[in-house]
């Protein structure tokens, strides 16, 4: 067994393997970047030693710089978690030669299964069912168009040597076609060096299982259950459950094989995952192999009992498999959630800013929390915005469900937006709860995960006491006459109108100061009885007439967060002694929307483009964003050339919309 593990990851994977490395006693390196010094990971970790600047290409994807930390530290293995290096062949080999075991699939196994076109022969060989589609070489445009349109719209293009969702684009129309083959040539060659692409039949209302598999190199292979991956967005996993539900035990055993005859093609070893299309007649599709832990492991090791990563490192340690096909059992349900710092409102922009509050669900044999962020971190546009994984585990399905439901409500952040309020609503829709689980459950159900609801009075009264008694009072709190916050007026009744704005809505609430803590507020022609009940730093009990209400405050800036009945509502306080000029862009603003990288200008200086004609493309967060045109005129200039780094909020180019005789404006 080993001694010292280096992780060459960062974030919540890498504080999941150190507290099994922990639980092993064996001692953990980790290693971060200039802008993950002060990380969890690199906290709770034996040792911690940097390996460059922010860009991952300077840090967590340099294999010279990582090999360099493992041998200062006196690691034995390598542990390269998911992502960045994990299913880098070329990192697994020079492990090798470094004499530092890699932990995780032979070099040979990675770069059989790493191009796409490559593993469809594979599995064609092994018998495992393919979709239709081209995997060939030839990588001309034309070429490409061509055979898309002999497979039949909608085709699926994908990048060869893809994951996680990039690199992928969906085409409904050949018009379609040659501007989505260069935008997912792009990205796949910005993420895996590497712009060859491979095209599929687009299967309709597909879902996504997955199988987990593992080997090890006394030639054993088994599979431990499957995962239901089919609620995504952009092709990125947002819900996983295992074990997938409502299939027949004929297909998850013809699962099972053909995920064990996948791995067994390529003398698979450590922890794999082979996934499906499975279509609605029951026929199932080899879609990838990825070789590597993914991260919705969680899912099935809750359902196993079992610890993957202590799997991983006992079989690269040269130690057998501990259980047998027929000994590996599963028990109960378990749905994973992965709350990101993104704008689902937005298309699900990624958001970025610094933690103010963090408060997770508490963790039992029923919840799980895999975070590696605290309060007051930053989330970055460096790396991916995710936050934490919740996982849960119940006796059924339906029970497990609730318990997610439970769980999200009690998930409280303040600082960046986030996606806690549209898991809620996505694990408690109709198409969820019902099992019609297919790849566009989001798409169908977009109106309900996005829909306003009312804002509930109780919120309203809350953040407006909150807004004029922002102390707790409490029998340390100064007691002169100056520090009183009774409302007391020598002549006359002292009353406030407080503005407060959610999102577009606003309203006022009129308060009357009626003593210490007690208050008379009025909105609309509604009118309340309010007082506390106690208060305790963010925590407060107020009374609505004669009904004790729990919440909790967070104060930040002018904006009030107020949770409560286990919702979320961020209340903004128009302040009338606050003079302050705002800027806001107006409709069709060519700003920045989000920090980034100028990877294309789609139109030319001078050029005349219609309404919704692309312009410029963005990357950031692994995440590419076309900025239209927001009306028709001219192109008159850019002010960033491809390559750039933007701030958000600044302007990318100068646009002169048509008159209404569509010629340019000046």
């Amino acid at each position: 067994m080993f001694d010292t593990i280096l992780i060459a990851n960062r974030g919540e994977i890498a504080c999941r393997i150190i507290a099994t490395c922990r639980k092993m006693g064996i001692r953990t390196v980790a290693v971060y970047s200039d802008a993950d010094a002060h990380s969890l990971h690199a906290r709770v970790a034996d040792t911690a030693v940097r390996i460059g600047p922010a860009p991952s290409r300077e840090s967590y994807l340099n294999i010279a710089h990582i090999l360099d930390a493992a041998r200062r530290a006196g690691a034995q293995a390598i542990h390269p978690g998911y992502g960045f290096l994990s299913e880098n062949a070329e990192f697994a080999e020079a492990c090798t030669h470094a004499g530092i075991v890699f932990i995780g699939p032979p070099a040979a196994a990675i770069r059989a299964m790493g191009s796409k076109a490559a593993a469809k022969e594979l599995m064609r060989n092994a018998g495992v069912p393919l979709t239709p589609g081209y995997d060939g070489t030839n990588q001309d445009p034309e070429f490409l168009q061509q055979q898309a349109d002999a497979i039949g719209y909608p085709v699926m293009i994908k990048a060869n040597a893809g994951g996680g969702g990039k690199g992928m684009r969906r085409v409904d129309a050949r018009d379609e076609f040659a501007a989505s083959l260069a935008s997912c040539k792009r990205e796949a060659l910005a993420s895996f060096g590497d712009d060859s692409v491979l095209l599929e039949k687009y299967l309709v209302e597909p879902r996504h299982v997955e199988v987990q598999v593992f080997g090890d190199t006394h030639g054993n292979v088994i599979s431990l259950s499957e995962r239901d991956c089919s609620v995504q967005r952009r092709h990125q996993k947002v819900i996983e459950e295992a074990p997938a539900p409502n299939l027949s035990d004929d297909l998850r055993r013809r699962l099972g094989e053909a995920g064990r005859s996948a791995a067994k093609a390529v003398d698979y070893v450590s922890a794999g995952t082979v996934e499906f299309l499975v279509d609605r007649d029951g026929g199932f599709h080899f879609m990838e192999m990825n070789t590597r832990l993914q991260v919705e492991h969680p899912v099935t090791e809750m359902i196993t009992g079992l610890d993957l990563v202590e799997w991983q490192i006992r079989v690269a340690a040269g130690e057998p498999l501990p259980l047998t096909q027929k000994q590996a059992t599963t028990r109960g349900h378990a749905i994973e959630a992965r709350i990101y710092a993104e704008d689902p409102a937005h298309d699900f922009r990624p958001s970025i800013g610094r933690i103010i509050h963090l408060r997770a669900p508490m963790a039992s044999e029923n919840v799980r929390v895999d975070t590696g962020i605290k309060k007051r971190d930053a989330i970055t546009p460096f790396y991916d915005p995710m936050i934490a994984k919740l996982i849960v585990w119940d006796e059924s399905r339906e029970m497990a469900v609730r318990r997610m439901v439970q769980s999200l409500e009690e998930f409280e952040i303040v600082g960046v937006g986030n996606n806690v309020e549209f898991l809620r609503r996505l694990v408690t829709s109709r198409s969820f709860t019902e099992l019609h689980l297919d790849t566009s459950l989001i798409e169908r159900e977009h109106e309900w995960l996005v829909k306003e609801e009312a804002i509930p009075e109780s919120a309203l009264l809350i953040a407006a006491m909150s807004v004029i008694e922002p102390h707790a009072v409490n029998e340390n709190s100064d007691s002169s006459p100056w520090a009183a916050r009774d409302g007391w007026r020598m002549n006359g009744v002292r009353e406030r109108a407080i503005r407060l704005k959610l999102g577009d809505t606003a309203r006022e609430v009129a308060i009357r100061y009626r003593g210490e803590g007690q208050f008379r507020m009025r909105m609309d022609e509604r009118r309340f009885e309010v007082s506390y009940g106690s208060r305790n730093d963010n925590e407060v009990q107020v009374v609505i007439d004669g009904k004790r209400i729990g919440a909790r405050v967070i104060a930040a800036g002018t904006a009030y967060h107020v949770f409560v009945d286990g919702r979320h509502y961020e209340f903004g306080y128009d302040d009338p002694l606050n003079i302050e000029t705002q800027h806001h862009a107006g409709e069709g603003s060519l700003l920045a929307p989000m920090p980034g990288r100028v990877v294309a200008l789609t139109a030319e200086p001078g050029q005349r483009v219609q309404m919704g004609a692309s312009l410029l493309v963005l990357e950031a967060m692994k995440m590419e964003c076309t900025i239209h045109a927001p009306a028709a005129g001219r192109v008159e200039s850019f002010n960033f050339a491809a390559g750039d780094q933007v701030d958000e909020g600044v302007e990318l180019l100068q646009f002169i919309r048509d008159d209404e005789n569509g010629k340019a404006n000046g």
